[in-house]
């Protein structure tokens, strides 16, 4: 075509054509002119053999500096940056122009390429079916999820399997831990039917730091005896070295693309409870499974049996409930029925929950809480725990540590503001003890927090004695019935006369 330079290949398509055809069909058929083709039947070598080297049309920009400050530079610091080494040239020479950057970058990695440090190499591994399973964590804060109207901060543990594609999710609520692994590999183990032969994680490395050499041997010996007891070897990559790591790296980049998209067509990144987020993550990650589901059933002939049951995933300690009606664990106070006092409770730690035994008999269930990021304890308050001792003590709700966590809504922390406002400080305790107990006695939580919903909005306090006649009968009230039962010796005179 007119304007173009012939190159190396249309020269070769000429050549070839030439042995069959004219010059002017060969010409044609390489895509130049005739004229062009009869120049270069004369010309046989090929374009590039034939152009001389294209010299400098300006000054070089950097020949001053380059040999002189740049490489002394690249030689004492090899991970300096080009952009860094370009605003020091600026610093040190105020004439040099911006539109050298480009020039000076692309002399920079030229100058590594010939005389650099070696680069780390990757080595690409061939994976066998029912070989390798790998576990990560991935933050997922950047979704913007939503549970029961607030941002839920929490992660993704992420299990893979590298052959089949196998995947499964599990939502962490804490941080990377013993714990939370735990419970993520076991469900992955389960949801597959079978364990691989080796199982590779790198979910300790947070979990470990600020932990002495103690608590970090019992860490890896935890997580050695829970591979062990689905018969893998257990191991982990380097800390800082991802790509060791790489099958299941590369892997959260693509799941959280997809739970993105999955939130798009959702139309909400808000649910109800965290049920119904776990339920989404499940859906998505089912359907990323079932695009790999012939390699997956494959790979399950090939997966180790699972043993009987599991073993634990939890974190076992004792607490002593102190006179606060309630213990301390990993700086979150947590309250319980106050006839616990003073006894010593075993308490298995989950991610997202707390188990309280008294021996070996269960008690209760907790939501686990967390410390606040500025390191002040968090707080898991059940008013239901208090409420009676509240009720003999209400002025304690003036300074209380944990007031706000005390109210069960928002609707009832509003009313205490509003009562504190426009009433003394002991009206307004005793009115709002009063307001926690016939939520308690009687059942109605729910129904009183619209109630008091109503009244903020009207700009009213509660009246005590229409709640009261509302949500009646006071159990207090309700008559005793006593049942009398016969004696069982009437029974045999009924059955007598029948056989009679």
């Amino acid at each position: 075509m007119s304007g173009r330079h012939v190159t190396d290949h249309q020269m070769r398509l000429f050549m070839k054509f030439r042995h069959n055809d004219g010059v002017a069909v060969a010409a044609a058929r390489a895509g130049f002119s005739t004229a062009t083709g009869y120049r270069l039947a004369l010309e046989p070598e090929l374009p590039s053999q034939g152009a001389e080297p294209r010299g400098r049309r300006r000054p070089d920009p950097l020949a001053n500096i380059f040999d002189a400050e740049i490489v002394p530079m690249l030689k004492a610091s090899p991970g300096l940056r080009a952009v860094a080494i370009f605003e020091e040239m600026q610093r040190r020479h105020p004439d040099l122009s911006p539109g050298v950057r480009r020039t000076m970058e692309r002399r920079i990695r030229a100058w590594r390429a010939l005389h650099g440090e070696d680069q780390e190499v990757i080595f690409r591994q061939t994976h066998e079916p029912g070989k390798m399973g790998l576990s990560d964590f991935t933050d997922m804060a950047d979704l913007g999820v939503m549970v029961a109207g607030g941002v839920l901060e929490h992660r993704l543990y992420h299990f893979r399997l590298v052959w089949s594609g196998f995947e499964h999710a599990h939502v962490i609520l804490g941080g990377e831990s013993y714990v939370a692994l735990a419970q993520g590999l076991q469900n992955a183990l389960w949801a597959l039917g079978g364990s691989p032969l080796d199982h590779r994680s790198d979910s300790l490395s947070a979990a470990f730091r600020n932990l002495d050499t103690d608590a970090r041997t019992d860490l890896t010996r935890r997580y050695d005896a829970l591979c062990e007891h689905y018969g893998m070897t257990a191991s982990r990559n380097n800390r800082g070295v991802a790509h060791e790591n790489g099958s299941i790296e590369s892997a959260h980049g693509h799941l959280k693309r997809t739970m993105r998209d999955a939130l798009l067509m959702r139309g909400s990144a808000s649910f109800d409870d965290l049920a119904d987020y776990r339920s989404f993550v499940d859906e998505v990650i089912a359907a990323k499974n079932r695009r790999n589901a012939a390699r997956i059933d494959a790979e399950r002939a090939c997966l180790q049996a699972l043993p009987d049951r599991r073993t634990s995933d939890y974190e076992e300690t004792i607490v002593t409930v102190t006179s606060t009606s309630g213990f301390t664990l990993r700086k979150v106070f947590y309250t319980v029925p106050s006839r616990l006092i003073g006894h010593r409770l075993r308490v298995r730690l989950y991610d997202d929950r707390l188990d309280l035994l008294l021996g070996g008999t269960p008690l209760m269930t907790l939501t686990r809480g967390r410390a606040s990021a500025n390191g002040k304890h968090g707080h898991v308050v059940d008013y239901r725990h208090v409420i009676r001792s509240l009720r003999r003590k209400p002025m304690a709700l003036v300074g209380l540590v944990y007031r706000d966590a005390l109210f069960p809504r928002e609707a009832y922390r509003r009313m205490f503001e509003r009562l504190i406002e426009r009433i003394s400080e002991r009206a307004a305790c005793r009115m709002m003890v009063e307001l926690l107990a016939l939520a308690h006695e009687r059942a109605c939580e729910a129904e009183l927090a619209d109630i008091l919903d109503a009244d903020l909005a009207a700009g009213r306090l509660p009246d005590m004695a229409a709640l009261r006649t509302r949500f009646a009968p006071d159990p207090a009230t309700l008559p005793e019935i006593v049942v009398t039962l016969a004696p069982l010796s009437g029974y045999d005179i009924l059955l007598g006369g029948v056989a009679a």
